[in-house]
């Protein structure tokens, strides 16, 4: 089943076409990486997908509903998730109390004075199973602002299971990461399983090659390459186009 489909999809800002005619759709479980050199459209892809911006051209269906006009927190009520490029998390609490924040924020419980007991626990649970997602259940008694960049990666990630979403959207999960780290949160991509649609835009060739089942190519707003990580390793005009991509690819692509 189709979880996301865009038809057409274009974005102006004044001259300047960010977006110009963009399809293509993503099954349930599916891992689409996109890619393409800096300016190519790929943020703007995200933001228009996620609501924050509003097409100027084109539709997008989630799960064949209409939602090219629907405002963000509606998308997120529906089942979408994301995490930007730049950590946002509550850096002077615990990993717990950010699990729990995240959690309590999507329970209609958040506009009630009082609420059960076991309301509680539940919540608990619930952030547990979020945290040992990230491998950060061990971690739940440190400040944030005590974890390696890696690990706020993955807490980050992890806080977006709050919302049990059907779509996930990572804006460069592997931004300032060692390679080391980067495996890491490749690994927990990997793990999400089959109910979570992953979209994913990231410049590290590891993390596209470890994770993608599709990959889109971007350049100058236009898709310019659609196909397995094999046909765009393959491809030479993505070797052309992308700055790097050839000697990337092919160290990558040996593994």
């Amino acid at each position: 089943m189709e979880a996301l489909r865009v038809e057409g999809l274009s974005k102006d800002f004044g001259g300047v076409h960010a977006l110009s005619g963009v399809s293509f759709s993503v099954e349930t479980g599916d891992r689409l990486v996109v890619i393409g050199p800096n300016g190519a459209g790929k943020t703007t892809l995200f933001n228009v997908i996620n609501g924050q911006l509003s097409p100027t051209t084109g539709r997008i269906f989630f799960f064949e509903r209409d939602i090219t006009n629907m405002p963000t927190h509606q998308r997120a009520h529906l089942g979408q998730a994301r995490s930007f490029q730049i950590v946002s998390l509550f850096l002077n609490l615990t990993v717990l109390d950010n699990a729990l924040i995240a959690l309590h924020g999507t329970k209609p419980s958040r506009f009630q004075m009082f609420w059960p007991m076991d309301g509680y626990q539940n919540l608990m649970d619930d952030a547990r199973k979020n945290l040992d997602a990230g491998m950060l259940w061990e971690k739940r008694d440190e400040f944030v602002k005590n974890l390696s960049h890696g690990e706020q990666r993955r807490l980050e990630i992890a806080l977006s299971l709050a919302q049990n979403p059907k779509l996930l959207l990572l804006d460069e999960p592997s931004s300032g990461l060692t390679r080391d780290e980067s495996s890491e949160v490749i690994g927990l991509i990997n793990n999400l399983g089959s109910k979570i649609t992953v979209l994913i835009v990231d410049h590290d060739m590891s993390l596209v090659f470890g994770v993608a089942d599709r990959i889109l190519v971007l350049h100058y707003g236009q898709v310019i390459a659609d196909g397995t990580p094999e046909i765009i390793r393959a491809d030479p005009r993505v070797r052309e186009i992308y700055m790097g991509m050839e000697e990337c690819i092919d160290h990558v692509g040996a593994g």
